[in-house]
């Protein structure tokens, strides 16, 4: 999994080195990108879908069967499927990750590529890595389809890391849909996402603005402001885009940190000419810390 961490020492010399100098040239870093933590994370969603209790699950089931036309809000979620969704948080809490892959369908999908063996390798890393992230799902619209029941949520994720002196902090929202057929959820579709990481004293506070969906070919914006006044601070950064695949969440990423001359990045970029799911990804630094965001990209027809 991409960690960052690594990068903090270089960035402190950096930052000590030039305080009094002209910042002239870009620094090249192996950089393990907070983007790899989000493309984990999407997993979290599926948790928040997979730990089913058999008892709760027949009554989902026993919910499907019923016929629906519509799609039904979550003031009136059957209790049955309220009762599953905390009792799935409650086991992510607990990171057992063996009794979250009993609950997955051998041919379960995922819109990102995943499967039952890659999911399982991913929350591994991520909860050992972080071994205190907390969880929190709500509903946001449920509705039937046949014998299945397709249910559309929310989830928060916040969390911290310490390691080497450094503390990590991650919080991330993701909305996904999830199916359920029987005891056993087998796809799911990641339909918005975003995951900030920040370490250090006095890391950037980000606010972004971007789109979550754009069509192919279509032009889009990337600002990732800095909402604090930088003052004397000199501030470095970059942007990256990458499509969403298997072989991307386990892979480092190498960037350039440059100079910046703004209180942020802002970025033109191009959607692909064909539909796919893309990271954008910001890494802002200052002398007091780091913080970087990701958030998903939806290309459509």
């Amino acid at each position: 999994m991409r960690n960052f961490l690594n990068l903090v020492p270089s960035a402190s010399q950096y930052f000590s080195s030039r305080r009094d100098e002209k910042a002239d040239r870009a620094i090249v870093f192996g950089f393990n990108c907070g983007q790899s933590i989000a493309q984990m994370l999407l997993c979290l969603t599926v948790v928040s879908a997979g730990v089913l209790h058999p008892s709760a699950a027949r009554a989902i089931g026993a919910i499907a069967a019923t016929p629906q036309t519509i799609a039904q809000t979550p003031a009136n979620a059957p209790a049955p499927l309220t009762k599953v969704l905390t009792e799935i948080d409650a086991a992510a809490n607990r990171r057992d990750v063996k009794a979250v892959m009993a609950f997955y369908s051998q041919n379960f999908t995922h819109s990102d590529g995943l499967n039952s063996q890659s999911m399982e390798k991913a929350l591994t890393q991520l909860w050992d890595r972080y071994p205190s992230l907390n969880y929190r799902t709500e509903i946001k619209s449920w509705k039937t389809e046949g014998s299945a029941i397709l249910a559309e949520t929310i989830t928060t994720i916040a969390g911290t890391q310490k390691k080497d002196g450094r503390e990590l902090t991650l919080k991330a929202t993701i909305r996904s849909q999830q199916r359920f057929e029987g005891e056993k959820i087998v796809s799911q579709e990641i339909l918005a996402e975003q995951t900030q990481l920040s370490s250090g004293q006095n890391p950037p506070t980000i606010q972004v603005n971007f789109p979550d969906q754009v069509k192919v070919g279509e032009e889009y914006h990337f600002d990732a402001i800095v909402r604090e006044p930088l003052g004397d601070d000199i501030l470095i950064g970059t942007v990256l885009e990458e499509p969403i695949t298997e072989k991307t969440f386990f892979n480092p990423s190498e960037v350039e940190l440059e100079l910046l001359n703004s209180g942020g990045i802002f970025k033109v970029g191009k959607a692909p000419a064909t539909p796919e799911n893309r990271w954008v990804s910001a890494v802002l630094m200052r002398q007091g810390g780091i913080a970087t965001v990701s958030v998903r990209l939806r290309v459509v027809k």
